[in-house]
């Protein structure tokens, strides 16, 4: 017994390589934080208190920054545009991934194996080298300064990663399952609804987190197909119109882009808990 605890002490005591790791893993975690302070304490003050005292929070300016910002960049509207354009585009990648990563993961031969090469390819594809194509896209159907047209767009572009994702986490699932469940007299499309679906779950929303940071936050595409107008701009497209040519208030500034920024972290630690329990639930089930 004594030799035990002694040999567990020697396990948990931290050896140099640990403790440099520990130090370098807190030193990045104050490098992603210390900017992310900054703009939050930026959010309440003006002009003179960032540059004067830039990291102490003195909220000078109470909320009044947060109220210029949503009325003059109509913030309201804008974060209604970015849930259409986010919500539609996860939806629409997560219906055609499904199926294609489904049909991969239980495919033989060289063909299953020639596809997979080809969604991979799709990484390799920068995402502005699509930007000329995608604007005479939209000229051509004649949505072109529309939001509608982002969330066809942008699954495009999520499809190569989450088709190969999908394909890992659903190889993972054992054959079995799926044979046991033929032989009960389930289709296809039954076997994947009813029994991928729910295994394959933290692989769905990890996938949907990921999609969804992209998603938000992408700027460029929203900015030329949908266009900098109040009615069809996304949150992204809305903060910078903040920026004045003459004196900025980079403290209205700091609060829309925290505006901004909540939904997304809001979803992120929802979702984030939920994969947890759903991988959770995929080791008990399988």
């Amino acid at each position: 017994m004594s030799t035990s605890k002694q040999t567990l002490r020697h396990h948990r005591r931290p050896t140099a390589g640990m403790t440099v790791a520990h130090a370098l893993a807190w030193v990045y975690a104050l490098l992603l934080m210390v900017p992310l302070y900054y703009l939050v304490v930026s959010a309440f003050k003006a002009n003179q208190g960032i540059f004067a005292q830039p990291l102490l929070p003195t909220f000078s300016e109470g909320v009044a920054n947060f109220k210029t910002a949503w009325e003059n960049a109509a913030l309201g509207h804008a974060l209604l545009n970015s849930v259409y354009v986010t919500l539609g585009a996860e939806i629409l990648t997560l219906v055609l991934a499904l199926p294609a990563a489904y049909a991969l993961a239980r495919a033989r031969g060289r063909v299953g194996e020639r596809l997979e090469q080809v969604f991979g390819l799709g990484l390799l594809v920068p995402t502005f080298a699509a930007l000329v194509p995608a604007v005479m896209l939209a000229v051509m159907l004649g949505m072109f300064h529309n939001k509608t047209f982002l969330v066809l767009f942008y699954p495009a572009t999520a499809l190569p990663v989450s088709v190969i994702l999908l394909t890992q986490f659903i190889r993972a699932i054992p054959l079995e399952l799926e044979e046991s469940a033929a032989m009960d007299g389930a289709s296809r499309w039954a076997v994947m609804l009813r029994l991928i679906l729910p295994l394959a779950a933290p692989g769905i929303v990890t996938i949907f987190i990921l999609n969804f940071l992209n998603f938000w936050n992408e700027y460029l595409f929203a900015l030329v197909i949908a266009g900098p107008e109040e009615a069809q701009r996304t949150a992204q497209v809305a903060v910078p119109a903040l920026v004045s040519l003459h004196v900025t208030q980079y403290g209205v500034v700091s609060a829309g882009t925290v505006i901004s920024m909540i939904p997304m972290y809001a979803v992120f630690v929802l979702l984030r808990r939920r994969m947890e329990t759903a991988m959770l639930a995929g080791a008990v089930k399988m």
